[in-house]
């Protein structure tokens, strides 16, 4: 077993990874289990040491940290017949680990990682990345912008980023091909590819969303007068943003987004530039602990 980790995920300064390596190993040496470990140094490491592990015959690499680190590792595999993957989440929110239902206590977790046996795992491809749980753009890339800029990152700190965002954000006009047949025009403050349900810690962009049912699900939320956001705000909380009148939800297998003007991708939080907004839904080919 190989275990990437990330020494700074979850924030207060690794505390909480140094905490759950500590009880995985311990847990690791009850069970008799044979393992390596291998810690990222820097932004795209984690990417890099899965294509080496998959190249040099691991069988099992399992992913210590958060959304980040889960995101480098899944951009890593090479081959995903010979590998499988596991998740330990230690992250700030832990989103996609959400959408499978780990639990979120690493001995608990390892257990299922030893004890289980991988299953198929629906994953979306681009041209030039893959995404897990949540590819968008729009409102959610002015949030995670503004989050960034945040001393302390935390689940509040990200909600709060969302609500001051709420405010001053400005609608994006683009395009939409569903299935390579249905095209629509959109003036949305938001356009999301989901895989799993859950972004930003816990926030439920998309409930119906599921990855195991080998379907995308694309979610825009037409133009909303600023008096009404409050009220969508609390909606989207709630787990109800595809109750607004206003939001336009579709179960697919291909997304093609274009728009005019330049444009930034969230990819499971991370931040793209102009790459092409393509996303096919990838099943039967990642086989992950869960």
């Amino acid at each position: 077993m190989d275990i990437i980790i990330n020494p700074i995920a979850g924030g207060k300064h690794g505390k909480k990874i140094k905490k759950a390596l500590l009880a995985v190993i311990e847990r690791l040496h009850e069970r008799k289990i044979k393992y390596t470990i291998h810690q990222t140094e820097k932004k795209g490491h984690a990417k890099e040491l899965t294509a080496k592990l998959i190249k040099d015959g691991s069988e099992t690499i399992v992913a210590l940290g958060g959304d980040g680190t889960l995101h480098e590792v899944i951009n890593g595999f090479t081959d995903f017949d010979k590998t499988a993957l596991g998740l330990i989440p230690c992250g700030t929110g832990n989103d996609f680990a959400n959408a499978l239902n780990l639990p979120l206590d690493p001995v608990k977790a390892l257990d299922l990682i030893i004890d289980g046996t991988p299953k198929y795992t629906d994953f979306m491809q681009m041209p030039t990345v893959r995404g897990i749980n949540i590819i968008g753009m729009g409102i959610d890339v002015d949030v995670l912008k503004r989050y960034e800029s945040l001393k302390k990152k935390t689940k509040l700190g990200y909600t709060m980023s969302l609500v001051k965002t709420l405010f001053d954000f400005d609608y994006t006009d683009f395009t939409v091909e569903l299935d390579e047949e249905k095209t629509i025009d959109y003036r949305s403050f938001i356009a999301c590819i989901a895989n799993g349900h859950v972004y930003g810690g816990g926030i439920p962009i998309c409930p119906v969303a599921s990855p195991i049912d080998n379907d995308l699900n694309f979610l825009a939320v037409k133009e909303i007068k600023r008096s009404k956001i409050v009220g969508a705000f609390l909606k989207l909380k709630k787990g109800k943003i595809l109750t607004l009148p206003q939001s336009e939800h579709t179960p697919c297998k291909k997304v093609k987004i274009t728009t005019k003007s330049p444009y930034t991708v969230n990819v499971d939080g991370e931040l793209y530039e102009n790459i092409p907004f393509e996303v096919e839904i990838v099943s039967n080919k990642l086989r992950m602990y869960r």
